[in-house]
Order: C-alpha cells, then sequence, then structure tokens
C-alpha cells in the first residue's frame, strides 16, 4: 500500500469486520461507514471490489465517478 501520494485524498471512515448472525448479518462481511463513501456508492449500487497489497480496491461505475469528481473539487478547495 502506497500511502499518502498526490492525488489521493484522505477520507474519515469507520470499518468494521461484522460477524455473521450478530446485528442482523446474514454473513461475514466487512463493513465500511463513511459520509462520502455514501455519497459515491447509494444504497442499492453494486461494484467492484479486490484486494491488493495493503487493503483493498473499490472500482467506480460512470455515474459513481460523477459523483465522486464532485468531492473531489471539493477538497481541493
Amino acid at each position: 500500500m502506497a500511502g499518502p501520494a498526490e492525488g489521493k485524498y484522505p477520507i474519515k471512515a469507520k470499518v468494521y469486520l461484522h460477524e455473521q448472525g450478530k446485528s442482523r448479518a446474514k454473513i461475514t462481511h466487512i463493513d465500511i461507514e463513511a459520509e462520502e463513501i455514501g455519497e459515491i456508492i447509494k444504497e442499492g449500487e453494486t461494484t467492484y471490489c479486490a484486494g491488493k497489497k495493503g487493503g483493498c480496491f473499490i472500482g467506480l461505475k460512470k455515474e459513481m465517478l460523477e459523483r465522486a469528481k464532485k468531492i473531489i473539487e471539493k477538497k481541493k478547495k
């Protein structure tokens, strides 16, 4: 994982390993809770996630990319 770099904008997030059978989890999964992620990936939308060294990569579809660009513009100011 490369860490901070040009063109990377930090997002404050809470990340949880959510155990099956607890708090309504049907399967064990990873929850990433962050307002900005919720603005980019709307409830019910699906996307692609893959592992990478030190973490994971979440791919964004066209509509999500447009929303992400708006957040990036706000962060640049």
